[in-house]
């Protein structure tokens, strides 16, 4: 009501093949005009995310005795001289053929270490796939876990995996997903989030564990257990397998450094698991020796 019934129309042609993922919602329809906005009302570009906002005669001229939530979502036209804009929710983003794609909504816009992060945007990628059913996305102890049930046979955590990241930014992948045999519902028969289960190692991409190898690796599990939220992390379990990612990656390094590892963040791309990275580790561990002419010259003072 608060822009008619439709404001967009996409039509798929007789004889035309139906879209392998999400059907578009189309175009705007007579008299209306869309724009896909940032949280600055400032257009994006296309194929990014943005709020759809609704302009045109069709516009509705706000909440009646609700002037502070009509002031929120009807605001003037930056564009159009008198005109007035609504503020959707919807989030969206231009396809490369004009049309839009709807990813979600807006409510579940979340910051996750100082990133702004559209849940419904990794909701709808995720929900693409052919073999899940129903989706969820939320954050658990500072990192994304998804949710899902079943269409079709379970395709592994490694697959669903790079699945997403094919899709979005490495910082926006879930580090654990979780199947659900049925999905949790509260008594108005929608999904009860609270109700979701906390996830379990099976959970999160890992290999078979083996414990790790003298003390640089020893030190390095512990500090990657923390930073993922993990019980436990093996000599072969590999740092983005595991959920880590460009961003989380800063942290691992920081507090590795604070426990007296040297390690560059560039080592922990191109040598991901946890003894490739001890390995580096230790050799430059190893590089900073006291050179051999001062040792005389120490010996001397601890004679002293």
């Amino acid at each position: 009501t608060e822009a008619t019934v439709d404001s967009s129309a996409w039509t798929l042609e007789p004889g035309a093949a139906v879209p392998a993922l999400q059907l578009p919602i189309g175009r705007a329809i007579n008299n209306t005009r869309l724009y896909v906005l940032d949280e600055h009302d400032t257009p994006v570009p296309m194929g990014v995310s943005g709020q759809l906002h609704i302009g045109g005669v069709g516009v509705a001229r706000g909440y009646l005795g609700l002037e502070q939530m009509t002031a929120e979502r009807f605001i003037d036209s930056p564009f159009v001289p008198g005109d007035r804009l609504y503020r959707t929710g919807d989030l969206v983003r231009y396809l490369p053929d004009g049309n839009l794609e709807f990813l979600g909504r807006n409510d579940f816009q979340v910051k996750l270490r100082g990133v702004r992060l559209e849940l419904g945007e990794i909701e709808s990628r995720l929900a693409a796939h052919p073999a899940l059913r129903d989706v969820a996305v939320l954050i658990r102890d500072e990192r994304l876990v998804a949710y899902f049930t079943l269409r079709g046979q379970a395709p592994s955590l490694e697959a669903l995996r790079a699945y997403v990241l094919e899709q979005l930014p490495e910082y926006m992948v879930p580090a654990a997903f979780v199947q659900l045999d049925e999905w949790p519902l509260n008594p108005a028969g929608k999904l009860d989030r609270r109700a979701l289960p906390e996830p379990g190692l099976e959970a999160v991409v890992s290999r078979a564990y083996e414990p790790p190898v003298g003390e640089i690796e020893t030190l390095m599990a512990g500090i990657w257990a923390d930073v993922l939220k993990l019980a436990r992390v093996g000599r072969h379990d590999h740092f983005f397998e595991l959920g880590g990612h460009s961003l989380l990656a800063v942290t691992l390094v920081a507090r590795m450094r604070k426990a007296g590892l040297e390690v560059d963040a560039r080592t922990l791309f191109s040598q991901p698991t946890l003894a490739q990275l001890a390995a580096c580790t230790t050799a430059q561990v190893q590089r900073v020796e006291v050179p051999q002419t001062a040792i005389p010259q120490l010996n001397r003072r601890r004679r002293i």
